[in-house]
């Protein structure tokens, strides 16, 4: 739980840099000496006493000051101070942030006001990074990352990421900086790097936003806007911070108050209709559970497991999230997503939190082709999901309109625990045969999809480029005995991890990417390994290469901050999904499909990711072709990633 944080005192730096301004030389010709007069008379002008804000009190100045133009000052208390305070009670661990002018007097707050502590600052070398940073590590965590942003500019970058953390349900919070006041935007760069609505690039993939026009506003929205990111569906929020109103000095006698958190409970579902679900349940021959982020925290994965044991129920998991074990004989899982062939045997149907049920029950229909129904006569189709809660017009990510017979506008995860306690009270001995009966019969089919993977994977052995399986066991057979957890997407390495390694405990993989967009896995893999670093875990990324080219300066973050993780390249040098689409067309037309690797690979020259990695401060070899040594060259590099650095 966040807790209150006492506020201390700061010093006012009398040196200042901002690239951005300085760049126009036409617009602001202000040589540095002048600067520094002007910076410190006007800071001496602002100084009166320091401000009280509400039970906080400004600790005694730092008796160093840098510099020798302006002499010592005292120091200011800005809004930003204030700003920083809200931040901390609301338990950020950490911000995400591209350097910008428009935060600058958030960032100063942050590292000397702030001591750099809670939120500790990590730098990163786009904004795009880190929002998918914050993404990652709220998987592992549990709770927000926040960031800061640079404008109109820094927010279309960071957008796309913005958009993956709200396919995938996650919450993050964004601060973005921004030059409201016309009146003050001077250079070239203030007035282009600012928008009178800021918020309004990325309104359509957000949960809320606001543009707080005072202090104590900020307090009551950055508080606000937290409660709503953290309340199930789970989504990102901004708010939109003035500059200026970041470095105002507060007035002597201030009494800003910071409203105290207090979490929405998740919506539970209607007992009633939970009774009427748990009697459908028990009474059918053949029920399946379809789920997609069900499990938000370890809880929901450990109440995904009793119900499906209880009533040895068929599980198709969509890898979203750690929903359920990968090796446990009810999950009907097969490499990269659920194997869809019981659906033909269901008369229940339990969607738990499932945008995307019409996928389920259907097969076809791509681009128009005729679809046909998975389904028997006859089969109830039940949804419980905070998504009928939320929803947008323009980004419309939750799939086809699907008919079920009961849907329940409730968080999944909360409503578990009743669902649980109404089967269990509905079981009698002879519907529990039947249970078991059943559940020997998904065992057995369980069994016999690891046999024929088993015999899969030894197809290309021993080939050169090593095979995906090949990867996937090697690494398997080093890290199983360890404390481990994949950061990655879920479905990597054409879904040989999902096959082969055991994914029992919630950190074990942190699900996909929401929007299967490319740029996601680096950064996110970063933010995970960060959030893992605390609790000493090691942390697997198997990364693709074009994925890793979208923000390869996030290797440099990792090693900067020192956060222990283990890469493996898994460089096919191509986009080989776009070939694959691109060959697919050529073939409908009746064209060369061997002219499609043009716009698609990633060679000529080919790049070597071992000198990339190794230039940002990673420990890297490879390229590796020889499938022999590849496990000592994972032996090697596990023993730098023990001693807390990245390989």
């Amino acid at each position: 739980m966040p807790t209150k944080h006492q506020t201390k005192g700061y010093e006012v730096m009398n040196t200042t840099n901002n690239p951005e301004e300085n760049n126009n030389s036409e617009q602001n010709s202000v040589d540095r000496r002048k600067f520094l007069q002007l910076a410190a008379s006007g800071a001496a002008a602002l100084v009166g006493s320091n401000t009280t804000m509400n039970a906080q009190q400004a600790g005694p100045p730092s008796a160093g000051l840098a510099g020798n133009d302006a002499g010592a000052l005292a120091p200011v208390r800005a809004g930003s101070d204030f700003m920083l305070d809200v931040m901390k009670s609301l338990g950020f661990d950490y911000v995400a942030a591209n350097p910008g002018s428009s935060y600058r007097s958030l960032h100063e707050s942050t590292i000397n006001y702030g001591m750099n502590r809670n939120p500790e600052l990590l730098t990163c070398l786009h904004e795009e990074a880190a929002v998918a940073m914050a993404h990652g590590y709220f998987k592992i965590e549990g709770k927000p990352m926040a960031v800061y942003a640079y404008g109109s500019v820094g927010l279309q970058h960071a957008s796309m990421a913005v958009y993956s953390a709200f396919c995938d349900r996650v919450p993050v919070v964004l601060f973005v900086g921004n030059d409201t006041d016309a009146m003050k935007r001077v250079s070239r760069t203030d007035i282009n790097h600012t928008a009178q609505d800021v918020a309004a690039i990325v309104r359509d993939f957000t949960k809320w936003d606001d543009a707080p026009a005072s202090h104590g506003h900020f307090a009551e929205s950055a508080v606000r806007a937290y409660k709503i990111a953290m309340t199930p569906p789970t989504l990102p929020v901004v708010l939109s911070v003035d500059k200026y109103l970041q470095e105002l000095p507060l007035p002597e006698g201030a009494a800003l108050r910071i409203p105290k958190l207090s979490p929405t409970l998740p919506p539970q579902g209607d007992l009633a209709a939970v009774k009427e679900i748990a009697k459908m349940l028990v009474n059918a021959e053949f029920p399946v559970l379809a789920v997609e982020r069900a499990a938000r925290t370890p809880a929901g994965l450990k109440y995904l497991v009793e119900l499906a044991e209880l009533l040895q129920a068929a599980v198709l998991d969509t890898i979203q999230r750690m929903n359920f074990p990968s090796r446990h004989p009810l999950n009907q899982v097969e490499g990269r997503g659920p194997d869809l062939s019981v659906v033909s045997e269901a008369d229940v149907i339990l969607a738990l939190e499932h945008p995307l049920l019409w996928g389920v029950v259907h097969e076809g229909g791509e681009e128009g082709a005729p679809s046909r129904s998975r389904l028997k006569p006859g089969t109830k189709l039940i949804s419980i999901s905070s998504l009928d809660l939320f929803s947008r017009s323009n980004y419309q990510d939750f799939g086809r309109y699907q008919e079920v017979d009961m849907a329940l506008a409730a968080d999944a995860e909360e409503t578990l625990p009743l669902l649980i306690e109404e089967v269990r009270r509905l079981i009698t001995s002879e519907r529990r045969r039947v249970f078991e009966a059943r559940g020997a019969k998904l065992a057995a089919a369980s069994r016999r999809r690891m046999e024929q993977n088993r015999v899969r994977a030894t197809y290309g052995w021993d080939d050169s480029p090593i095979s995906t399986a090949r990867i996937a066991v090697e690494l398997w057979s080093q890290i199983r005995n360890k404390d481990w957890s994949l950061v990655s997407r879920s479905d990597v390495l054409n879904g040989w991890p999902q096959r082969f390694w055991k994914f029992e405990k919630y950190y074990h993989h942190i699900g996909q990417s929401g929007s299967v967009a490319i740029g996601y896995s680096a950064p996110a893999s970063v933010g995970a390994a960060l959030a893992n670093r605390k609790y000493g875990r090691l942390s697997i990324n198997l990364q693709t290469d074009g994925d890793l080219m979208y923000l390869p300066g996030v290797l440099w973050t990792a090693a900067h901050h020192r956060i222990p993780m283990l890469t493996i390249m898994h460089n096919n040098r191509a986009y080989n999904t776009e070939v694959m689409q691109v060959q697919r067309i050529a073939g409908l037309h009746h064209r060369d499909i061997g002219r499609c690797r043009i716009g698609t690979a990633i060679d000529d020259p080919n790049i070597d990711y071992a000198k990339l990695a190794q230039s940002m401060g990673w420990y890297a070899e490879g390229p590796i072709t020889d499938p022999k040594e590849l496990g000592p060259a994972i032996r090697r590099a596990l023993a730098v990633v023990e001693k807390g650095e990245p390989a």
